[in-house]
């Protein structure tokens, strides 16, 4: 069965992207054409990196890269849940992807940012990342406001429409998964 990771991309505390993280696995797991899992990055406590780009997969000298590199190595495709920091994602995010180069290779990832402007601008960056990591990165996604999909920017009260978005988003990254599954077998 397809295997899709659900990457929770915040590390700060009080963050809004928890709430949002269980909202898509929620509806996720209602689905029956893959298995949906969290990835929290506070799980992995990833440094500022510290390893050397490996030549190839699974090359890694420290145990959170390891441990990372198998979590990642183990799914299909992704759904990046990503705030928006300054025009961009998470630093946290961003140092995350970057830790792994081959283990990202030929699976699908869609996006659910939120922020004031919906988040979409982080998703552009991702957008950019995931074409250099081999990525194909679908078209729909869920852009939640902070204005209209949270009370006092802090309480996650998703539109009834955001569902409706959000499935979209994942019948695309499952589609996208197995349409890939042949280039990664090779």
């Amino acid at each position: 069965m397809t295997r899709i990771g659900i990457i929770l991309g915040s590390t700060r505390p009080g963050r809004n992207g928890e709430a949002v993280a269980r909202w898509v696995l929620d509806v996720a797991k209602q689905r029956t054409d893959a298995e949906f899992e969290l990835v929290d990055l506070l799980d992995y406590q990833l440094p500022h990196l510290d390893e050397s780009i490996p030549p190839s997969l699974g090359q890694y000298t420290q145990p959170h890269t390891q441990r990372w590199a198998s979590t990642i190595a183990s799914f299909d495709g992704f759904v990046m849940v990503t705030p928006e920091y300054n025009h961009s994602t998470s630093g946290a995010l961003k140092n995350a992807i970057d830790f792994l180069y081959a283990e990202w290779n030929n699976k699908a990832v869609g996006f659910v940012s939120y922020g004031s402007a919906g988040g979409t601008r982080a998703v552009e960056h991702l957008r950019l990342i995931a074409g250099e990591l081999q990525m194909a990165d679908v078209r729909a996604q869920v852009a939640l406001s902070l204005f209209t999909d949270f009370q006092n920017f802090s309480v996650f009260t998703p539109n009834e429409f955001q569902r409706g978005a959000l499935n979209t988003t994942l019948d695309q990254v499952v589609a996208w998964s197995g349409a890939l599954a042949p280039l990664r077998a090779r």
